[in-house]
């Protein structure tokens, strides 16, 4: 098997109009289910109404396939195949495989070469090239404009014709005058001599600039050569400022070294600068976010503080209620006002509330000994201290300042950030 002829079966297979692309890799190895597959479609492109068996599973299968496609091209196309190469199905099958592919693609180059041959022919009856024949119009066209000049000078000539047939005739009658003739050819003769004359003065004019120019040539040579000469020995001689200028240079070299060294430190601080600066700023931002949460969280804070303060107003308004009844406790209300509680602010606006209960300094003070000798006993029992105790008192007195409120007209409780001042 040879690489060439391994690319032939390929490109003739697809030339042939083979429905899968074969590689040149699948025959490394043998592989007879494509062999198969190759040769029933050579078969049948060969032979279209041909039955082939196609059940190659099994070994005898393969044979029997192997026997028929090879009697097949024997018998129809005279093409004789090796039935142990076919039956390989690696390289040496596709030499033989070959010989199939070569007879129908020649058959069908032809076909194609008889094609195109008389759709040529049909379109060569009917059509020219114009472009071949450019040159041919052109020449076609300059020899008719020449054709009508050269008539119409004809055409003049002729009308000349009576006149210059009177000359002619009386020229030709005219006797030969041999010393006409001899002078006539002596000024030709002398013509040309002259004009030999100039030709051979032209040659000895052309010798002499030709010396002339190689001297020109030499001396120019010369000048280069000397000019050479100039330039190597200046080359060799140092200048005298050649130490100073080369001092200069390292000199600027060192300082342009120093420069670029600054140029990047100053770049390198600026971008620190940068990066600071950016830092500084994500810190702002991050303390006012944590300020804006604390904030938010002392509103929190205070919206409990103020929501269990109102719970333990109410716990505290029940007790007087399991020790004794209403009208207890309003005998039980102090006579002293009490500005602190009397006059509250709460909202935008303030409101002043006060007791309207008349009676007896000595009545209120009994009532609010027996109260108070009743918190001191139930904080004995707690064992609390004495900020709880006034904290106690006055939760006793707010009740009292609610039902003042509610008797008002139902006003709300106060705000506790104002009840700060009843300590």
């Amino acid at each position: 098997m040879s690489f060439r002829d391994l690319r032939n079966f390929t490109e003739m297979m697809r030339a042939l109009g083979y429905p899968r692309l074969i590689s040149m890799e699948n025959f490394r190895t043998p592989n007879f289910s494509l062999v198969a597959e190759i040769l029933i479609w050579l078969v049948k492109r060969y032979e279209p109404l041909t039955d082939i068996p196609t059940d190659v599973d099994t070994e005898s299968d393969r044979v029997f396939f192997i026997k028929a496609v090879a009697q097949f091209m024997a018998t129809k196309a005279h093409i004789k195949l090796n039935t142990k190469r076919l039956y390989q199905a690696d390289g040496y099958a596709v030499k033989e495989m070959l010989k199939i592919t070569s007879v129908l693609y020649s058959a069908m180059k032809t076909k194609q070469l008889t094609l195109d041959d008389k759709v040529e022919e049909d379109n060569n009856k009917f059509k020219f090239d114009l472009g071949s024949r450019i040159s041919d119009l052109k020449a076609a066209r300059q020899l008719a404009s020449e054709v009508t000049s050269k008539g119409a000078t004809l055409y003049d000539l002729l009308g000349k014709e009576v006149e210059l047939r009177e000359m002619r005739t009386a020229a030709i009658a005219r006797p030969l005058e041999i010393d006409d003739t001899e002078k006539a050819l002596k000024a030709a003769i002398k013509e040309v001599l002259e004009s030999v004359e100039k030709t051979k003065d032209m040659l000895v004019n052309g010798a002499s600039d030709e010396s002339s120019l190689d001297a020109k040539i030499e001396k120019k040579k010369q000048e280069l050569e000397r000019n050479r000469k100039r330039l190597q020995t200046l080359q060799s001689v140092r200048p005298a400022f050649m130490d100073e200028y080369e001092k200069i240079e390292e000199d600027l070299q060192k300082q342009y070294d120093i420069y670029v060294e600054k140029f990047r430190n100053l770049c390198f601080l600026e971008s620190q600068l940068d990066e600071y600066h950016r830092l500084e700023q994500e810190r702002f931002e991050e303390a006012e976010n944590n300020m804006r949460m604390m904030q938010n969280k002392l509103r929190e804070e205070e919206r409990d503080l103020m929501r269990s303060s109102l719970k333990d107003e109410d716990s505290d308004m029940d007790l007087p209620e399991d020790e004794g009844s209403d009208s207890d406790i309003e005998e039980s209300r102090p006579s002293k006002p009490r500005p602190s509680h009397n006059g509250i602010m709460a909202g935008r606006g303030a409101r002043f509330i006060g007791n309207m209960q008349g009676g007896d300094s000595e009545d209120t003070e009994d009532s609010q000994i027996d109260v108070d000798e009743d918190d001191e006993d139930d904080e004995e029992e707690d064992e609390e201290d004495d900020e709880s105790k006034e904290l106690e008192v006055d939760s006793l007195e707010g009740p009292e300042r609610r039902g003042t409120g509610t008797s008002r007209g139902g006003s709300r409780p106060p705000h506790p950030e104002d009840s700060d001042n009843d300590f």
